[in-house]
């Protein structure tokens, strides 16, 4: 069993880096994060675990702890929901397999998406591409990016608001789990899995949905967060104490990407414990 006590707050469970839709390596994350005090991180991209090694080779030098994490997507109905993944099995078959899917997905999206954004603005395939790194998968913050190099918005948020919403003329669905697949697989992983932001502007998910994600491990929610409302954190953080569940909070940090600090949000001590001693699919990381 791991020593739970071996890291040291405060601790940020909600980063990004380049390796998916944020703008920075995972070094130049992990950076961030220990310049805004913090002394435990969590590595999350959207569906992938390849910035972990370089992630906890920056947190041993900078003397910080690394809990290797993941933002595993899922979709109910036409809703997004986000699932947080700490320490599970990088290797698990079943989740590496979902994982696949959803980043393949995440291509063949994209390059509909440009073919019919094309059709309107001045953007081809090659003008996505050039805005991401080697080793991450193309999504629609890419394009956003590619519209802002291109002159069409002024930012990330612009674009997202305008030519890439829901809403719009060039959206084109992604491809995700069902909510409580998710958490089966994160489970299965040996992992620990957390609802992201699950109190924003589209409300809380279901009862009846929430009672089959708690029946297939669902561990708690990630309460701190700026984009949760004030009703929805009353009734979490209520839900959370009847069930005695892990309640975290976390920055969601995507560098240029977001306006998000690290460190805006932070997560207990304790609950960090809890997490770690909840997992077995891989240890954390420590200086």
């Amino acid at each position: 069993m791991p020593d739970k006590r071996r890291f040291e707050g405060p601790s940020d469970l909600h980063l990004h880096s380049l390796h998916s839709d944020g703008t920075e390596p995972p070094a130049q994350v992990m950076a961030a994060a220990h310049a805004h005090g913090l002394r435990t991180a969590a590595l999350t991209d959207h569906d992938t675990t390849s910035g972990w090694a370089e992630a906890a080779e920056a947190t041993a030098s900078l003397g910080m702890t690394f809990i290797p994490g993941m933002e595993l997507s899922a979709k109910y109905q036409s809703r997004s929901v986000h699932v947080l993944a700490y320490l599970l099995d990088p290797d698990d078959a079943g989740l590496r397999a979902m994982t696949d899917r959803i980043r393949s997905s995440r291509v063949e999206r994209a390059r509909r998406m440009s073919d019919l954004i094309a059709r309107d603005f001045d953007l081809d395939w090659d003008d996505i591409v050039a805005q991401t790194s080697d080793g991450a998968t193309v999504g629609r913050p890419h394009i956003a990016d590619a519209l802002v190099a291109k002159g069409h918005v002024r930012d990330r948020t612009e674009a997202f608001s305008q030519i890439l919403s829901p809403h719009g003329d060039y959206y084109v669905s992604l491809y995700a789990p069902d909510p409580v697949l998710a958490v089966q697989l994160v489970v299965g992983a040996g992992g620990v899995p957390i609802i992201a932001h699950p109190a924003g502007r589209a409300g809380l998910l279901p009862t009846r949905l929430m009672e089959r994600m708690f029946a297939a491990g669902l561990a708690g929610f990630e309460i701190g967060h700026r984009e949760n409302l004030e009703a929805g954190v009353r009734t979490l953080l209520r839900i959370s104490k009847e069930r005695d569940l892990i309640v975290t909070g976390s920055s969601d940090y995507h560098g240029l990407g977001k306006p998000n600090q690290p460190g805006e949000y932070t997560t207990s001590d304790d609950m960090v414990a809890r997490i770690i001693d909840r997992a077995t699919g891989t240890a954390p990381f420590y200086p």
